[in-house]
């Protein structure tokens, strides 16, 4: 998380500014005053992104004022993430046999099945082959439409396993495929995920936002996927915003999202969306606040309305349940949360290092660990 200045050079230049000592910082931030310290000194050069907020709240600036990241450089990625990566950064070879739309319309479905179902290694599998054939199948829009949809789920697997550089790659090239304004907007939607994974808060909400304001639909004659698409707009830009410190924006983001979905009530994924939508997933983002801003009493209040949900939005908002139960010390509870999760999409969940983070925060803190924990621990690759 260090930039070209250094995070600990931009917070202790902030810091003076505010004319605050390293200990009045830590009181009003609730960061150690050894890490400050640390950071200032350049002995520790990064930390957890829930630890620069804070800080940046505290000293009354964006958190993208200390967290200043820049782009990905492309490199190789691990596997099994090399073949994907190749896929979309390179030249396309030639298919063995003719591909037919009606072959890479059937591979897509089976792609969103498996993306949909947290199937990621399945998902590169079958991507691999069918983002090859949909380019040599021209540019007919049906065809650009496949393709876009292909790339951006492309980009959406390597966002998950943190292949920045060739996440980016597919999304650019899934926005200029795109062959109307619905499914760029969809793309623009997991791009700006993508920018959040990467701590650029700033980039993801200006680009949440223009999108929103050129998609805002006219409510009493807009289809659903329109209202659809403008809200998943929306909760992409409340979540960037929210850990800016932009707290009045991500507000009015929030409530144009909860009336966007109370609108078309929830709906299932469609030709265009790769994610579901509708008041629970407004909800999800909703409890997710209370992590970001160190209130996780308001998640586990919520969490029981919120159970039994499918996909990974709600996998996404188990974490924070999780999350919140650790804040709160109740890290028996947080296991069993992080263990249900792991149960129902083990390969997400071993991609996510909020999992991996959150986990550890369980971990020091018992004294012994059960064969299940240990088992765990292993999926989401942290060493014992």
């Amino acid at each position: 998380m260090s930039g070209e200045h250094g995070l600990g050079d931009r917070l202790r230049e902030i810091r003076k500014r505010r004319g605050l000592s390293q200990r009045e910082l830590a009181q009003a931030s609730r960061v150690s005053l050894s890490l400050i310290t640390k950071l200032e000194q350049g002995v520790v050069t990064d930390t957890r992104m829930e630890t620069a907020r804070k800080l940046a709240a505290a000293l009354r600036v964006p958190t993208t004022s200390l967290v200043s990241r820049t782009p990905a450089e492309p490199r190789p990625a691990p596997e099994p993430w090399q073949a994907l990566q190749r896929s979309v950064e390179l030249p396309a070879g030639q298919p063995e046999e003719e591909p037919t739309m009606r072959g890479v319309l059937a591979g897509l479905q089976a792609v969103r099945a498996a993306h949909f179902g947290k199937r990621m290694r399945e998902a590169v599998d079958l991507l691999v082959p069918l983002l090859r054939d949909a380019e040599a199948l021209g540019d007919d829009p049906a065809v650009r439409g496949a393709r876009a949809q292909l790339l951006q789920i492309a980009g959406s697997t390597l966002t998950g396993a943190r292949q920045f550089a060739a996440a980016e790659t597919a999304l650019r090239r899934a926005l200029d495929e795109a062959p109307d304004r619905l499914r760029a907007a969809s793309v623009v939607t997991t791009w700006t995920w993508l920018l959040v994974r990467q701590g650029r808060f700033d980039a993801a909400r200006e680009l949440a936002v223009k999108w929103a304001d050129d998609a805002e639909p006219r409510m009493s004659r807009a289809t659903a996927e329109e209202i659809a698409a403008w809200g998943w707009l929306l909760i992409q830009g409340h979540a960037a915003a929210l850990r800016d410190n932009r707290a009045g924006e991500a507000a009015d983001m929030l409530r144009l999202a909860r009336s966007a979905a109370v609108a078309t009530g929830p709906l299932r994924r469609g030709e265009v969306r790769i994610a579901t939508w509708g008041p629970a997933t407004v909800a999800y983002k909703a409890a997710e606040q209370g992590v970001v801003l160190d209130r996780p009493d308001e998640v586990l209040e919520m969490a029981p309305r919120l159970k039994n949900g499918a996909g990974s939005e709600y996998h996404r908002h188990r974490l924070d349940v999780a999350k919140a139960y650790t804040m709160t010390r109740q890290h028996g509870h947080a296991l069993e949360v992080l263990e249900e999760v792991a149960a129902d999409a083990p390969q997400w969940i071993a991609e996510q290092r909020y999992a991996r983070d959150t986990l550890a925060d369980t971990i020091a803190r018992r004294r012994t660990l059960t064969d299940s924990t240990r088992r765990l621990a292993d999926l989401v690759g942290l060493p014992l």
